[in-house]
Order: structure tokens, then sequence, then C-alpha cells
């Protein structure tokens, strides 16, 4: 699948936060990319550039291109629940997400690799699908031949972050997708509703 390749440096610094994770780069230019850097003098941002800023910067933290995240509003919209809340929802259930929030890898675009080269197990089975949607109860695991891979173990000795929807058994190495997270549970910086008022023009 068709993901983003380019500097995700230049992309934190465009919305003024990390939104790719940690990154030392951005740390030190945390101002709008371009010659003039944070000495340039910007007018006031439309409504619309606001709420196309807001899907683009959760479109870039969650990897999903346009079409896909356009058919997770539409899976929204026919939810039942309040859309935009729901639409954060289906992107926190993705497999490549919960392997992120797991620790099973340090980023998102290393927890889409791992599950697209079959190190990933949803239930038992084998599962190389980064957009796969989890449901609670939904058990996710490193499969036994990947469990010494020295990137895996790298990263859950370095995860710290604990989320009340997720369990994580270290000796097993696999984990629990408890429930669907309330948006009060999800950490992300997203103004949901303005994706909403976007797609709903």
């Amino acid at each position: 699948m068709a993901r983003y390749t380019g500097p995700k440096t230049k992309i934190a610094r465009k919305f003024g936060e990390a939104i790719f994770g940690e990154d030392k780069s951005f740390e030190k230019r945390n101002y709008p990319p371009g010659q003039h850097g944070n000495a340039r003098r910007r007018g006031k941002k439309s409504e619309y550039a606001i709420q196309l800023m807001e899907k683009q910067k959760a479109k870039y933290t969650y990897g999903i291109l346009e079409r896909q995240f356009r058919g997770l509003f539409k899976k929204a919209r026919a939810a039942q629940g309040i859309t935009g809340e729901v639409l954060l929802q289906l992107c926190e259930s993705r497999l490549d997400n919960v392997v992120y929030r797991m620790g099973i890898s340090p980023s998102r675009s290393g927890a889409r690799q791992l599950v697209s080269h079959r190190h990933i197990t949803v239930n038992g089975e084998l599962v190389n699908i980064p957009s796969y949607q989890l449901k609670a109860g939904d058990v996710v695991a490193v499969r036994e031949k990947s469990k010494s891979l020295d990137a895996i173990d790298r990263s859950l000795s370095n995860s710290s972050h604990v989320y009340e929807w997720i369990t994580w058994n270290n000796d097993t190495k696999s984990g629990t997708y408890v429930s669907v997270p309330a948006r009060i549970q999800i950490p992300e910086n997203i103004n949901e509703q303005f994706i909403v008022e976007l797609y709903s023009k």
C-alpha cells in the first residue's frame, strides 16, 4: 500500500509538534519550514485552512492516505456515536497503531513494517494488513519466530507508555486489545470536530 515517505521533520514543523514521535531535528528547529523560518509573519488562517490542517495532521499522525481516511470517515458517520470520536477510535483500532501502542515498535511506520513483514499475529493467526481493524478482546502477539528480533526487544525495553484499553505481557510478547478507547484515553492532539466540519461541506 502507498504511504507517505517524504521528510518527516518538515511535516512536524508545519504542524508545530512532533507528530511522528521523538525527533531531535524538530526539537532544534520547532518553527515552520521555509526560507524565512520563524521570522515570517503569517496572516490569520481561514476556517477552511484550519480544518484542512487538522485533517492533514490526523492523516500524517496515523499514516493514512486520503482515500483510506475518507473511507474511515464514511464508516464513522454511519456508526452510532459522535462522528469525530468514532473516527479517531477507528484510527486507534488499526493493527499497526495497536502494535505501536503496545510498544512493539517505537513508531507507527515501524509497526506498519512489522505487520507487513508478517511478524505479528492476531488471535494466533498471521495478519499482514496494517489497516486491519481490531475488535475488543483480540489478542495481538509477536509471532514465535520473531520473538528474538533485536528491534522488538529494544523497543519493548524502552517503552514506558501504559494505556487502560490495552494489556501487555512481556514474557509471552502478547497483549490484548481490551476495549475501544474513549476519546479521553486517546492522547493525540487532534481536534476531530474540525475534520467533521471539513468533510461535511
